[in-house]
């Protein structure tokens, strides 16, 4: 496969500087060469730069860095349409409020190829905010209200050419959602896996129901790991760290289900804040679950020393 790495150094849509030195995390951790390793075909291709700035005014007072995020949004979803013509884009980030520019064009190109797309959401929350409903004002927890369609968004960010249809959109992980958005969720019929259908039911067994759907529509998939999917013990460089999330072994088993089902298109790899990281030890794991995803086995994995 052909692997196409950009960089988002996206940090305008979170609450805590850090995330734009993701990418470089990323590259230090040995992504790339872990990847080409694997016999694919790796090229990096930089770091991706926003559009041009524009000035807007938002009737929410509480809505941080909207000129800023627009911008991003406007320059990744180009780079996405892009970017998936000939290969599989890695999205090495940066904030989650980078999805709202990758998902777009990667929906838009699905689409010029006939298939449906559908969005896995591996995260500790569902980003399901408008413009109008954020009290925090942090963007990163908008994304998915937005390349689904949701209003509120209208005359500020960029008009969508393919919302994805909510009903393809699964959330696994889900532990932090704001009252607001849980009834929002509801309405809109996206899947919801919380930890608790998790605790009962384990999580191949609500990930491959979800697979089986995208099978079943010939759909293709992006997949959108956000650090805080995994429980902080394992992986400390996020600045919306929340308990109880996936352990290793649970993040490499998606990892690996996701590479066997053959359906991934795109992977988002977000909220690495290396400032908060200890010695690296997240963006290798993270680097080493995106790895898993392209073909890495449990037994090809060497014990690592944080020592």
């Amino acid at each position: 496969m052909h692997v196409k790495l950009l960089g988002a150094p996206v940090q305008e849509g979170a609450g805590r500087r850090g995330c734009d030195m993701g990418p470089a995390a990323y590259r230090a951790a040995g992504l790339a060469e872990s990847l080409a390793e694997l016999g694919h075909d790796v090229t990096d291709l930089g770091d991706v730069r926003p559009a041009t700035l524009k000035s807007h005014t938002h009737t929410n007072p509480a809505v941080k860095k909207l000129d800023e995020t627009v911008a991003w949004v406007e320059a990744l979803t180009e780079a996405a349409y892009a970017a998936s013509a000939d290969g599989m884009p890695v999205f090495l980030g940066g904030d989650h409020s980078l999805s709202a520019g990758t998902v777009a064009g990667i929906a838009r190109r699905a689409k010029e190829k006939g298939r449906p797309l559908f969005v896995l959401w591996l995260d500790a929350h569902t980003d399901f905010h408008s413009l109008v409903t954020t009290e925090s004002g942090n963007l990163h927890g908008t994304p998915v209200a937005y390349f689904t369609g949701r209003p509120g968004f209208e005359g500020y960010f960029p008009p969508l050419t393919t919302p994805v249809d909510p009903a393809n959109v699964s959330m696994i992980g889900i532990r932090s959602v704001d009252p607001a958005e849980r009834q929002a969720i509801n309405n809109a019929g996206i899947q919801v896996c919380d930890m608790r259908m998790i605790d009962e039911e384990g999580i191949a067994v609500p990930l491959k129901r979800f697979l089986n759907k995208v099978a079943a529509a010939n759909g293709l998939l992006h997949v959108s790991l956000d650090v805080d999917f995994l429980d902080p013990s394992i992986a400390p460089a996020v600045g919306t760290t929340v308990p109880g999330g996936a352990t290793y072994r649970e993040a490499h088993l998606v990892m690996e289900i996701l590479h066997d089902s053959g359906l991934v298109c795109s992977l988002d790899l977000v909220e690495l804040n290396p400032f908060l990281d200890e010695r690296g030890r997240t963006a290798i794991l993270m680097a080493d679950l995106a790895a898993s995803l392209m073909g890495k086995r449990v037994m090809d994995r060497p014990t690592r020393s944080y020592a």
